[in-house]
């Protein structure tokens, strides 16, 4: 018998389903979807969130300085005259950063080998394209839901069925994070 389920597709087509459905979960708490597939899905998670709660405090935070661009009230950056050329003014920044110790490292890269980029888009028409933001959920992982699950030793996720499809009669599932 084999360790997994097929889910009538194609290995490319069943990872890039299994990576999409683990993103939106981790993104969103919950996803619906048939019950073979949340099996499937729930393997992939819960073994993301593991690693996220074992590596959760693996960091060391440093200080550094940093050159940031100065800008004006319309947040554009400030120019001065500097032989005969416009050259940008920048301002020395001291940053507390989360400098990843190796294991915690190599953890966010497996991470990001399953995760897709998720790219926020504002509810309101107005900019849409302007306002987008990226999520880094490699680091939703570790600093908001590892935490949450620290004294728990495994069952990260929930199945609760649904009932079935009306258009083919497969059983629904409500996949979430406990």
């Amino acid at each position: 018998m084999a360790g997994y389920r097929k889910l009538g597709r194609t290995s490319s087509q069943r990872k890039a389903l299994i990576r999409s459905q683990v993103t939106a979960l981790l993104y969103h708490g919950k996803i619906r979807t048939t019950e073979a597939r949340a099996k499937e899905i729930r393997k992939v998670a819960e073994g993301l969130i593991a690693m996220a709660v074992r590596e959760k405090d693996n960091y060391e935070t440093v200080t550094v300085t940093a050159k940031v661009p100065r800008k004006d009230k319309d947040g554009k950056r400030v120019k001065e005259e500097k032989n005969g050329r416009k050259v940008t003014v920048y301002d020395e920044v001291q940053k507390e950063i989360k400098k990843d110790n190796p294991s915690r490292l190599h953890a966010r890269r497996q991470m990001l080998k399953v995760l897709y980029d998720v790219t926020e888009v504002p509810k309101t028409p107005a900019g849409k394209k302007r306002n987008t933001k990226s999520v880094d959920l490699p680091a939703k992982l570790f600093d908001e839901i590892a935490p949450k699950y620290v004294s728990r030793n495994g069952g990260y996720t929930r199945i609760v069925k649904i009932g079935q499809r009306k258009g083919d009669g497969a059983m629904e599932v409500l996949l979430e994070l406990v």
